[in-house]
Formats: C-alpha cells, sequence, structure tokens
C-alpha cells in the first residue's frame, strides 16, 4: 500500500459561491471530496500547506490522507482550479477511493544518466515526445514516477513504451501500439549556423558585384573627360 501524505483540513458547513469567496477573503482554500458512495464533504485547506504539496512532482499521482475533524480520508486530487492572473489556488476536489478501484493517472516521466549517451556527448538532445504516460492501475499502486534510461543512446535512436519499465500491478492506457516517449536529435544550431554562413557568403558577393560595376562606372567617366579634353 502507498505511503498517504498527510494533509489537514476544516470542514465547512455552508457551500456556494459566496462562500468559497469568503473563504478565499479569510485565506483559505476551498475544496471538496467526492466519490465511494458518499455525501460529499465540503472543506478548506491552507493555501500554504497545499502550495507546498503543488510545488513538487506528481501531484496528481500522490495518495493523500485529508484528515477532517476525527475523520481521515484516503484520497486522489482529482482538480484544482487557479486564478488566471496570481495562479493561486482557488479550489481543489479530492476523489476518494475504495480498495478495488482502478482508474487512469498521468505519472511523470523521469530521465537518467543523460551523461552516458553517445548522442548527448556529441551535442545531441533530448526530444520528449511525452512528459507523462497515462497508466490504469489502483491508486495503492500508482508509482511515484517512471524511468528512462538514456544510456547508451546515439543521435536518431529512441525510447518506446515497451522499452520502460511498468511496476506490477500497473498498465499504459494505451495498449494498441508501441508509442514513443523520446528521441536523441541532432542539435539544430549547427544547421542555423550553416545558413547565417551561407547568407553572409552572399552578401559579400553582391558587394564585391557592386563595386566592380562601380570602378566600370568610374573608368567611363574617365573617358568621357579624356574625350572632352581633347
Amino acid at each position: 500500500m502507498a505511503e498517504a501524505i498527510a494533509i489537514a483540513a476544516e470542514a465547512r458547513d455552508q457551500v456556494g459561491k459566496g462562500e468559497s469567496r469568503a473563504l478565499r477573503r479569510a485565506g483559505r482554500v476551498p475544496g471538496v471530496i467526492y466519490g465511494k458512495e458518499i455525501k460529499p464533504v465540503h472543506i478548506s485547506l491552507d493555501p500554504l500547506d497545499l502550495m507546498q504539496q503543488l510545488r513538487q512532482t506528481g501531484f496528481f499521482a500522490r495518495v493523500f490522507e485529508v484528515k477532517v475533524g476525527g475523520e481521515a480520508f484516503r484520497v486522489l486530487a482529482r482538480d484544482v482550479q487557479f486564478d488566471p492572473v496570481k495562479d493561486r489556488p482557488l479550489h481543489i476536489d479530492f476523489l476518494r477511493f475504495a480498495a478495488d478501484t482502478r482508474l487512469a493517472v498521468e505519472v511523470e516521466v523521469v530521465f537518467e544518466n543523460d551523461e552516458e549517451s553517445p548522442g548527448i556527448k556529441r551535442g545531441g538532445v533530448i526530444n520528449v515526445v511525452r512528459h507523462t504516460i497515462e497508466l490504469m492501475c489502483a491508486p495503492d499502486d500508482i508509482p511515484p514516477f517512471l524511468t528512462v534510461d538514456l544510456t547508451g543512446l546515439d543521435i536518431g535512436d529512441s525510447v518506446h513504451i515497451s522499452e520502460v519499465f511498468i511496476p506490477e500491478g500497473a498498465e499504459p492506457t494505451i495498449s494498441d501500439r508501441d508509442f514513443t516517449v523520446a528521441t536523441i536529435v541532432a542539435p539544430t544550431i549547427l544547421t542555423v549556423e550553416e545558413d547565417k554562413g551561407e547568407a553572409v557568403e552572399g552578401k559579400e558577393g553582391e558587394v564585391l558585384e557592386e563595386g566592380a560595376e562601380g570602378e566600370e562606372g568610374i573608368e567611363g567617366e574617365g573617358d568621357t573627360k579624356s574625350e572632352g579634353k581633347e
């Protein structure tokens, strides 16, 4: 069973937009616990406690134990609404689950051993196709992250889902193809520098041509003056 992260909350009796605004003015974040065929439990949280959890990776893949009064609910965070201007949490939804619950969750992909990749040593870069992978599993079987080992990968090599270790009890929701997670690609800066070099050569060529035409013009003027003197 996954270790749950404890977070304290306070129960709230009233609901509605007016009550939620009042809670935010008082420095609290309104929320709700639902699921498992129970009556929704309306709560509020300390924004500092919530932000501390939000700053950590894999927020939606972690099991929380929300303590409300004398009760404790094992839950998963399913949705967070943010202020579009100040980017602070305005409301949070928690899903209470049962022992036999299976659901789809996004799990972060972590890349390691990039120093052991010949392609990266030669200036290549990781083109991440999927920063997260959706898994179907029970909440207690959710891995904190999935690891991709870059050892031995050269420019042009790819990592597919079949090469990523998936813990027991979890499986990708996409099962009909061996999709790409990441590739090692050549650096684009080389192409840009080459293009710039070609552009400079073209400009220099144009300048030389203009100079040549200018010299011919001067010679022509000299000839005209000579004819005048004659």
